[in-house]
Formats: structure tokens, C-alpha cells, sequence
């Protein structure tokens, strides 16, 4: 197994809605974090600052990289925005492991954030729907809540899953978040609140969907063999996979199975050496409660078609087979679009150090993180051990 990159550092901000806030002053929060967990560091050792941010519509702000190189000190270090709508941050840390790997730089910055609450529901619900196609799917009154309905319809149809194994993973998330002190949602919720929510695009409900949040996470990156000048608990990026899909999912043969996450994950897993068996639970894009039981699938947790039996008989709850976002996920943790893959790197690297308190995995030593852009169009994925 190869050690890509050593994460030595994380941070974020608390997940959620702050007026009072901008995005700028979201991400200097998460780096007083990371900067406060790294001993040693200075900032003219920082080689690159990696951005990922989804749309520049809900701030009327995009050269991203630059002004978090600004607001944190780091001038005049070379800096870049990467965007993959809701997989933009863990596109910035493949760019910082990738900078690493290639010897570009020795120590490089990773962020991701949004702001979003600025804007109204009609507002954000538009700019994210410029990750659909334009002429098909935007033009015709499609939003990701009905185009996820329609993933659902289909695995339903197909497989026998039902309303009540998407109420239960909202249940579990929900749970999970309780005990995460940075989440957006923290509140217990039972299957009745999510099945009377109210419906979004049948069969998914409010309860069904993430939140709008604002927020920022960071990562500190180095080469491995300069990870003890840092820290004395790195965790390291041992596989990585990238995979696309039509970004229209009126192209796709099978709209039940997302072929794009099964591909990354199996690149992943490849580079790293591992098979599903070997993973100690997994943060996943439960944007939509459908999303993570498709996922269960696509990373070889469950049999294709069998997710829904994984929340039935609890394996992903924490304690259970396989844990899954036990950060409480993009459902209850929160979703600020372009942080949301770096919140997920933020999770495990605390669970893989032994800090996660209520919500700690026990005996873990590989976490799969799985970030989605569009409607799994484009998949972003990392494995990291300890």
C-alpha cells in the first residue's frame, strides 16, 4: 500500500445558517482550527492553496483561490478554485494530493466552501440545477429533487425498496448528528416525522433532502515522510478514484444504479489494495436519502439491488457492519456544497484518531469517502487509513 499524502491537520467551521457570516470569514475559521492542530508549521511552507467551491451565484464571488490566500495570510503563494458542483471539495483535495504525489510541492492547503444562505430557496434551487443539463433537464422544470425522485422510483420498482428505508437512513443520520457538535441539524427524528414531512417530489419528503448551510472545512496536506514534524497522529490518503457520468440522467441505461460511484470506488480500492470488507465505515452523499442506499451498492457494501436491506437489519448504524456517516452526513451534519467533501476528510480523520466522543467507530483503521457532483455525474472518492 502507498502512502499518497499524510493529512496532518483538519478544521471546520460549524455547519449551518449565519447571516452575520460571509464565506471568507467561514473558512478562516476552519484553518484557525487545522493551523492550531499543526505544530511546526509556518505559513510560507504552504506550497498551494486548492479552493473547492461550487457557484459563485450565492456570494456574487468567484476568484476564490486568491481570496482565501489573502484572508489567510498566505500571498503570494499560486492558489486555484476547483468546481465539480457538490463534489468540488473533495476535487480539491485530489489537486492537493496530486500536487504532492508529483513532487509540485512538499505541504499544500485544501479548502472547500459555500455560503448560501443569502439567497432564497427559488434562488439557490437555480444555481445548483446548473450541474443538470441546460436543455433537457433545466428547461423542462427538473430539480434534483425530482431527479432524485426518479432514481428512487426506479430502484423501488426494481428492487422492492420503500419509503420507509429512505425514512430510516434520515432516522440514523439524524441520530448520528446528536452527538456532532458542528452539525447543522442537531435533532432526533422518528420514520412518522419523516413519512409526514411534506413531499418535495414524490416519494422524497423534506425530511428526505438536505439542508441549505454555509460552511468550510480545511485540510493540511504534506509528504509522508514529513508528517512527524507536524503531527503525531497523521492519517494518510492510501487510494483515490475519479469517474464521470452523463451529466443528464435521461442518457443513462439504468438511472437505479450509479455507475460513476461504483467506478470510482473501484478505482479506489485498487490503488489502495483493499476490497470493500476492508473498510471500517464510510462517509457517503446522502444529499438524498435514495443517494446513500445507492451508494451502500456502488461501493460493495451491499449486493446491487440489496442496499435497502443494509438499513433494515442496521449494518450501517454505528456499532453495526459497516457504519455510515456517522458525522450525521449531508442530511444532518450539513451541506455546504463545495466544503461538503472536505467535511466528510474532516470526519474521518477525527474517527481514525479515536475523537469522535458518542459517535466514535470503534477499532477503525480505513474510512471510504464518497463526494458527488450533479446527480452522481461526476464521483470523486478517497480512501484514508491511519
Amino acid at each position: 500500500m502507498r502512502k499518497l499524502a499524510s493529512i496532518v491537520s483538519v478544521g471546520m467551521s460549524k455547519i449551518g445558517r449565519f447571516p452575520e457570516l460571509n464565506g471568507r470569514e467561514l473558512v478562516v475559521e476552519a484553518f484557525l482550527e487545522a493551523w492550531d492542530g499543526c505544530k511546526n508549521l509556518d505559513r510560507k511552507d504552504i506550497g498551494a492553496v486548492f479552493v473547492g467551491n461550487q457557484s459563485e451565484t450565492y456570494e456574487h464571488q468567484i476568484m476564490y483561490g486568491s481570496l482565501v490566500t489573502d484572508w489567510l495570510g498566505l500571498l503570494p503563494k499560486g492558489s486555484m478554485r476547483v468546481e465539480g458542483c457538490a463534489a468540488a471539495g473533495a476535487l480539491a483535495l485530489s489537486s492537493g494530493v496530486t500536487a504532492i504525489v508529483s513532487g509540485l510541492h512538499d505541504i499544500v492547503l485544501v479548502c472547500g466552501i459555500e455560503k448560501m444562505s443569502l439567497r432564497s430557496t427559488i434562488e439557490i434551487t437555480d444555481a445548483l440545477m446548473s450541474a443538470s443539463d441546460l436543455v433537457l433537464e433545466q428547461h423542462n422544470g427538473m430539480t434534483f429533487p425530482s431527479i432524485y425522485a426518479l432514481m428512487a422510483r426506479a430502484h423501488m420498482s426494481k428492487y422492492g425498496s420503500n419509503e420507509d428505508d429512505l425514512a430510516a437512513v434520515a432516522v440514523k443520520n439524524h441520530r448520528n448528528a446528536l452527538d456532532n457538535p458542528k452539525a447543522h441539524i442537531r435533532k432526533e427524528i422518528s420514520k412518522v416525522d419523516v413519512l409526514k414531512s411534506k413531499v418535495i417530489a414524490s416519494p422524497l419528503k423534506l425530511y428526505d433532502c438536505s439542508p441549505v448551510s454555509d460552511g468550510a472545512a480545511v485540510a493540511i496536506l504534506c509528504k509522508t515522510e514529513l508528517a512527524s514534524r507536524f503531527t503525531d497522529s497523521p492519517t494518510f490518503v492510501v487510494g483515490m478514484g475519479n469517474s464521470s457520468d452523463t451529466i443528464g440522467l435521461y442518457e443513462r441505461e439504468d438511472i437505479s444504479w450509479p455507475g460513476a460511484v461504483a467506478q470510482a470506488c473501484s478505482n479506489s480500492y485498487q490503488m489502495a489494495g483493499l476490497a470493500p470488507g476492508d473498510i471500517s465505515f464510510a462517509e457517503v452523499h446522502d444529499a438524498f436519502t435514495i443517494n446513500e442506499i445507492l451508494h451502500y451498492e456502488a461501493a460493495g457494501f451491499a449486493k446491487r439491488g440489496a442496499g435497502q436491506e443494509s438499513i433494515r437489519s442496521h449494518q450501517t448504524d454505528i456499532g453495526g457492519k459497516i457504519p455510515v456517516n456517522p458525522s450525521g452526513g449531508l442530511k444532518a451534519r450539513g451541506h455546504p456544497v463545495g466544503a461538503t467533501g472536505l467535511c466528510q476528510i474532516y470526519e474521518i480523520h477525527n474517527q481514525l484518531n479515536r475523537r469522535c466522543g458518542k459517535r466514535q467507530i470503534s477499532g477503525a483503521k480505513y474510512a471510504l469517502a464518497i463526494n458527488e457532483g450533479g446527480s452522481n455525474a461526476i464521483v470523486t472518492t478517497h480512501i484514508i487509513s491511519n
